[in-house]
Parts: structure tokens; sequence; C-alpha cells
């Protein structure tokens, strides 16, 4: 390219191209034909290329200016996008990174802090595995210790305990995740003290409370996790070397953004209202 190109020019040249001449695109784009004329120009020059034959018939693609079409419509989509995003009246999205099943709890009880209506919405991302909030990877996390980094503000919920699940008494060994997957604390804990007892992995905690409601083997959980329709009973006190506090952690900087303001202030009135 000789010059650089301007994306004005580029969408300028969409217009043109598909519109067949410089009064549709002008009626498409509000510009004056001469305006386009000149722009059509510029673009040929910064390119070092001919896109247009012109003549009585209008502005017809060369066979390079269908390849510089091609190339350029992308373009179209994106524009769409950010025409309809300037447009919409919609909430903005807050991003929440948690383990699976402060996810799971948060997404099951929604609507008790959160209605259609409010000015965000959350973008759950669950995971076993932090994600990294002082490079604004989420906006809000749970995690299981107060933060360390200055950059970063955490207020303590409330203490997370765990127990052991399953369908009856009789069940014994254990289901939990695959040795080669992020590790959390319940994980652990089995592995090194019930690890005689492990009757099969998987890759998904979920999966392994779907194997603990068919009488597979018990499970480790959160106890606030797990509601009546789970289908499965705890089966032991709680445990105390899993027990924890949790803690909701922001960016110092982002937690003053409205949205996310008013999601940190929904999300926490609604989890220090149902501490258990």
């Amino acid at each position: 390219m000789k010059n650089e190109l301007s994306l004005d020019d580029v969408l300028a040249f969409l217009a043109v191209a598909d519109g067949g001449g410089l009064t549709a695109a002008a009626l498409e784009t509000g510009q004056s034909p001469p305006t386009l004329g000149r722009k059509m120009t510029a673009l040929e020059q910064a390119t070092g290329r001919r896109l247009f034959r012109r003549g009585s018939g209008g502005y017809v693609l060369t066979a390079e200016g269908r390849a510089f079409r091609a190339e350029a419509e992308a373009l179209v989509e994106v524009r769409a996008r950010l025409s309809s995003w300037t447009r919409r009246d919609g909430a903005a999205r807050v991003r929440i990174t948690a383990g699976t099943w402060t996810t799971r709890w948060l997404a099951r009880s929604l609507t008790q802090y959160w209605l259609p209506a409010l000015s965000w919405v959350p973008e759950y991302l669950g995971s076993n595995a932090n994600l990294d909030i002082a490079r604004r990877e989420a906006d809000i996390g749970f995690r299981n210790r107060r933060p360390d980094q200055s950059w970063l503000a955490g207020r303590r919920l409330r203490q997370i305990r765990y127990a052991e699940f399953g369908t009856d008494e009789s069940v014994r060994g254990y289901v939990t995740l695959a040795p080669n997957l992020p590790g959390t604390p319940s994980t652990r804990w089995l592995s090194e003290n019930r690890g005689d007892d492990i009757l099969t992995t998987v890759t998904d905690a979920r999966l392994a409370l779907d194997l603990a409601r068919q009488g597979v083997g018990r499970v480790v959980l959160p106890i606030f996790a797990v509601a009546p329709s789970d289908g499965v009973s705890q089966l032991s006190d709680p445990i105390g070397e899993l027990t924890h506090d949790e803690w909701l952690v922001t960016h110092h900087d982002a937690r003053n953004d409205p949205p996310v303001r008013r999601a940190i202030d929904a999300i926490t009135d609604f989890i220090l209202k149902h501490e258990t």
C-alpha cells in the first residue's frame, strides 16, 4: 500500500461497490457524490490499485476491486454490530468468575438478585482455575482467601462448609475430578485422605454429581450448593479441614463502574441474606 487506509473510505467503497455508483451510495451514506468520488480516488491511491471502471454505467468493480470487496466484507458485519450496540438500551455484561458450584448456585438463584429490567446482566465464567481479575479477565471473582494484591479489593462474604453427599448411607467409595484437571481443595482432600476409596473420576464436577445421584459413589460438595432436586443427601458432618471463608474480589477501579457496582451490591446482599 502507498498510504495508510482510512476505514471511513473503505466503508464508503462498500457503499459505492454495492450501489453501483455514487448516487446510490450517497443515498446510503448521506455523503455527497463529489465527496464519495474523492474518497474512491484517495482509496485507489492508498492501495495502489484500480478498483473501479468509471463510465456512463456507473462505478463497476475491476477484478482487483472485487478482491478488495471480498477482503472488506467483514466490516459490514462489524458496522452493523456497532450500530446496533449504540442504538440499544441493553444491559452491560458483568463478568463473574467462580468455581463450578458457586457459579451453578448463583445461576440457579438468579431471580433472587437480578431482573431483566436492570442495567446489568451477569456473564458467568465458571472455572476452578482462577481468572486474572487484575488483568480484567473478569469483573467480579469469588475466592477462598483475601486478595493480597494492593490493586484488588476484597470483602468477606461467608464461611463455606463441605460434606459428603450420596443417595444413602449404604453408598461407599467416591467420585471426583480427574487428577490432570485444575485441582480444588475438596479433590485434594479426597486424594490425600480417601485416595484408596476413589472409585472413578470425571472431567466435569457436575458429572460427579450425576454419578452420585445414580448411586455410583459419594461426592464431596459445598453444603450451600446442594438442592433437594439434586437427588442426594448429606452423609457426613462438615469436613473441618475444608471449611474456608469466601471472598468477593474486584479490581479497585472496576468496582466503581456503575454496572459492576450494582452487581456487587445485589449479589452481596443476596448472599448475606442466605448465608449458610
